[in-house]
Order: structure tokens, then sequence, then C-alpha cells
């Protein structure tokens, strides 16, 4: 039969029509990602917010219990320690990663010889497992044969304790979080190499120096990105350090290292009071929350500050 005839010739159909097909195709595109995140996350999530009013066990059945899980939490003295460290890592760890991820974009940002090497070493860190890296800073801060105790010595400065002591315990696991930046670095490199050349050349011929440059083309023209990484780590935070110190310290010494996730693991699969561990779950979710809408109105103020 010839070419455009009537029985070779595709249907009439609306706009409409393909547009409710390719939603439908966007749809069955997402459904994967929709089905993962119902499965690992929404239930799990409702799961864990229906058990922080209840006392569960694992073996018998859950037993309405309703705020006294959060009142108990509130009384015991271990829960205001591991509230507070987890407060004092976020408070070190966000800044001086952002910094250091900052800082290692700007000085790697333009070409030279070795550059993709410095890059991938800088990215290195972050794809090592916990598990490994844990080992590995056990190992590097061991406070008898520990590298960094025998370079300390042969130098003929003080040899610390690191995880043996109260003092140094906590700042191991903020120096260790320093090295894995790697997501924050390419993030802060593709936006610095987003920025238009002719921005600093016009400012150059205007007069302006290293620091101005800095400081009134690249900050303002990067600031989504930091913006983003800021609201990253501080989420990230109360969970980053729940395997380093699972493995390393155990909560120890004395507690210095116990952070709420490490609290809510031992309250629910060490002691069984998996009712317990989900409230502290809920607390440290109610925790994260504040601390990132107090960052989202302070740099809304800072952003009608610098309009104005």
């Amino acid at each position: 039969m010839p070419p455009g005839s009537p029985s070779t010739r595709l249907p009439d159909v609306s706009p409409a029509w393909w547009r409710r097909r390719e939603r439908a195709e966007h749809g069955l595109l997402f459904l994967p990602y929709l089905l993962g995140a119902l499965l690992l996350l929404i239930i799990p999530g409702l799961l864990t917010f229906a058990l922080a009013f209840t006392y569960y066990d694992g073996i018998s059945a859950p037993v309405w219990w309703g705020l006294r899980n959060f009142t108990m939490f509130y009384s015991d003295p271990l829960e205001r320690i591991a509230i507070a460290n987890s407060l004092t890592f976020t408070a070190l760890a966000v800044p001086l990663r952002l910094l250091g991820a900052l800082g290692l974009a700007l000085l790697l940002r333009r070409p030279r010889r070795g550059l993709g090497l410095y890059r991938a070493a800088v990215f290195l860190p972050t794809v090592i497992p916990d598990v490994a890296y844990a080992l590995l800073w056990l190992w590097l801060f061991n406070p008898l044969y520990g590298p960094v105790n025998v370079l300390l010595r042969a130098a003929g400065l003080p040899a610390p304790a690191w995880l043996a002591s109260t003092d140094s315990a906590k700042l191991v696991f903020v120096f260790m979080s320093l090295f894995q930046i790697g997501e924050g670095f390419v993030v802060l490199l593709a936006g610095l190499q987003s920025v238009p050349l002719d921005l600093y050349d016009a400012a150059v011929v205007d007069g302006a120096g290293p620091l101005s440059l800095f400081q009134y083309v690249t900050l303002p023209l990067i600031s989504p990105w930091l913006i983003l990484l800021a609201f990253r780590d501080l989420i990230l935070s109360f969970i980053y350090p729940f395997t380093l110190s699972l493995l390393m310290t155990g909560g120890d010494p004395y507690y210095s290292t116990l952070f709420l996730p490490l609290l809510a693991f031992r309250e629910a699969f060490g002691s069984l009071r998996f009712g317990m561990g989900s409230a502290i779950t809920l607390v440290t979710f109610a925790v994260s929350l504040v601390l990132v809408l107090a960052l989202g109105l302070l740099l809304r103020r800072w952003s009608f500050a610098d309009d104005q």
C-alpha cells in the first residue's frame, strides 16, 4: 500500500493526550525511586514515630506508653550528655568542613601540572568505607605506637592520649571529618568554574585586589552552593560520627564521644528498648530540624541585610 494512504497515517490525537502520555512516562521513570523511598524512608520513619510512644523489646507486643519515653529521656543525665556532644561536634565540624572545602576548591580550580591527581587525592577519603576509615584513624591516633604520636615525640612535642582522653577524643572525630569533604569540594569547584571570567577582568580593571575579588565577586556568586552545603553538613553532622564512635570508642572515655545516634543504637539493640531508641531518634530529628530552621532564618536575614 503506498505511503500516505489512510491506513498508514498516524491517528490524530490532541496535544493533551501527548502531555498525559509524557507525564505517564515520567511517572514510570520515577517509580523505582519512589518505591525505594517508600520502603527505605517513609515506612521506617512511620514505624519509628509509632514505636517512640511505646515500650517494645522486640519480643513481646508493643505496649502504649504515651510520652513516657520522652520524659525518661529528659530526666536522664546521659541523654543531655549525648545532646551536648552532638551539638559540640556540629558547631566545630560544619564551619571547618565548609572552610576546608572552599579553600581546596580555590586552590585547585586553576589548571596546573598534576591537577587531576590533587583533586583525586582530595576526593579519595570520601569514598573510603566508614569501617576502614575508622580502623585507619584508630591506628594513626594510637597513643603508644601511632604515627601521629611517634612524630610528635620525635619533634620533642607532647603526645596526647587522643581517644583515651576526654579532652581530645571529641576533637579527633572533628579532625577526621575534615578529610571527608570530597563532595563539598566538588560542588564548590563546580560553582567556582561557573563564575564568568569577564567579571574578574572587569574588577581587575577597576583596581580590585585578590581579597576584593574574593569578597565582592567570588563569594556572592558561589553563596548558593555554600548555603546548600551548609544545610547538608548541618543535617549529616548528627549522623556522621555514629559508625566511627561505635567502632573506635563505643562512646568512651567517660561518655565524651557518646553522640545521639550511638545512644539510640545502644538503647535499641543493646538494651532492647526499641521505644526509647525510637524516641531518641525523633529527638535527634527535632534538634537537627530546629538548627536547620535557625540557619535558614539567619541566612534569610543576612540576605535581606545585603539587599538594603
